[in-house]
């Protein structure tokens, strides 16, 4: 978890801020973690208890939380340099903590795995999907490579294993309005100005199913899985499109959803090197392997 340290507050140490803000802490865990070294500050460091308070200060720690059903699948580092982790998150692996997911997410992981407490992501995949997911070593330079994404200035492809429909005229370019509610599951298409854009390519076919690239331009939520559903070849495995349907129970891995993050093309921000990167991983339904 990630705190910056409000302006005009009247704390004299870090450790007053955390006791104050932490309201739902069992007694003494605050002390404790401060104790053990888990506060760490930008640098890395462990953050003494004394630590006079600084508006704007970040500090890291993990929370002490319930037991998590484990994914038992590894994140792959592709890269990794001074600036930059590029890893390959496996299906039902969350990006970022969210919701009840907060050890098993691949930003945890990496963190521990690398000794990196000030390790970000700088963009999202949805847990479900798998694939390449970008993420900044240094807090400074966090904001130049989260704005190669807001300008897309990062090309982006994916590949995914959908029914194959021969009356479907590929490749073509879909464009619509998505939106979605955060009280609802799915997002869903709707009129007005598009948001969403997402170049479809067939790949190959066999067996009643097509393989499909997919090159986005925007990144809505959902946006690929909306858009095949429109199509009418939803993604196999999805448990949200067309109909929202039972996940099953916890630690059921059986069925992934089919979709993967392949590529990451973008020039570095900050060392301006050309970076391509390609995903190691398979679609199983494709692939023949692990697919119920």
């Amino acid at each position: 978890m990630r705190v910056r340290l409000p302006a005009g507050g009247t704390w004299a140490t870090v450790r007053e801020h955390l006791v104050a803000r932490l309201t739902g802490a069992a007694p003494g865990m605050v002390e404790a973690m401060f104790d053990a070294g888990r506060i760490i500050g930008a640098d890395g460091r462990a953050v003494p208890p004394d630590a006079p308070y600084r508006p704007g200060m970040f500090v890291w720690f993990h929370r002490e939380l319930p037991a998590e059903t484990p994914v038992p699948f590894p994140v792959t580092v592709v890269h990794r340099d001074a600036h930059i982790v590029v890893a390959d998150k496996p299906h039902f692996l969350a990006t970022t903590p969210r919701g009840t997911h907060v050890a098993q997410t691949a930003l945890a992981r990496l963190r521990h795995e690398l000794g990196i407490p000030t390790l970000t992501a700088a963009h999202r995949l949805d847990r479900l999907t798998a694939g390449l997911v970008l993420f900044t070593v240094r807090p400074e330079e966090r904001g130049a490579y989260q704005t190669l994404f807001r300008d897309r200035r990062v090309r982006k492809e994916y590949e995914a294993v959908a029914p194959y429909d021969a009356s479907l005229a590929l490749p073509r370019t879909v464009r619509s309005r998505i939106v979605k509610e955060r009280a609802s599951l799915a997002a869903r298409e709707v009129e007005g100005e598009p948001n969403a854009e997402t170049r479809v390519e067939l790949l190959g076919r066999r067996d009643g199913l097509g393989r499909y690239r997919l090159l986005p331009r925007t990144g809505q939520t959902h946006q690929l899985r909306v858009h095949l559903n429109a199509l009418g070849v939803p993604i196999l495995g999805d448990p949200l499109y067309p109909v929202v349907t039972d996940p099953g129970p916890a630690g059921d891995f059986r069925r992934p959803l089919q979709l993967l993050a392949r590529g990451l093309e973008f020039t570095d921000p900050v060392t301006g090197v050309e970076h391509a990167f390609t995903s190691g991983r398979t679609l199983a339904a494709w692939s023949g392997t692990d697919w119920a």
